[in-house]
């Protein structure tokens, strides 16, 4: 772990840092993949902020490397309190609800259920209102839940989020 963590540490919290050449690094060579996994227990939040975003990268270019991981995402994972894991699980879910399975899913919809009544940032928020939303075309029950919250949120100050919330809405109306 250390080599990655090292990496992934230090410049500007918003920057990406190494991210980009770490990513490079894992898609070259897939077994590399639990040592930056294991980043995401780091004492360093930029660190985690950065582990995050690497694992949408990796995500969207191979698919199949994060799959065997989604019991330690849903577990492991869920449980670290920052926003910006919450936000990556979120896509995360999104991407690979084809290859989780139903208890994953389920397990899925609790974490994100959770966030959308919970949790405060609007990252957060919007990337939960949209696989959650993606997730009630076809979940008639997660529909019927998430419409009261959609209602809430359409109001919320913060514009983004009001926007996203009253768009699925009317997308969930129809």
């Amino acid at each position: 772990m250390v080599y990655f963590e090292e990496r992934l540490t230090g410049g500007h919290p918003n920057s990406l840092g190494n991210t980009v050449e770490v990513v490079e690094e894992v898609l070259a060579s897939p077994s590399l993949f639990e040592e930056l996994f294991n980043c995401y227990f780091s004492n360093d939040e930029v660190v985690r902020l950065r582990t995050s975003n690497a694992m949408k990268r990796i995500c969207k270019a191979q698919k199949g490397i994060l799959i065997p991981y989604m019991d330690r995402f849903l577990e492991e994972i869920a449980k670290i309190d920052q926003a910006s894991t919450q936000w990556t699980l979120a896509s995360l879910f999104n991407l690979l609800e084809s290859g989780m399975s139903l208890s994953q899913i389920e397990r899925a919809k609790q974490i994100m259920k959770h966030n959308l009544e919970f949790h405060n940032d609007w990252i957060v928020l919007n990337t939960t209102i949209d696989t959650l939303g993606n997730w009630s075309k076809k979940d008639e029950s997660l529909k019927v839940w998430i419409l009261p919250h959609l209602q809430r949120l359409s109001k919320d100050s913060r514009r983004s989020v009001s926007k996203r919330a009253k768009k699925e809405l009317d997308r969930l109306s129809k």
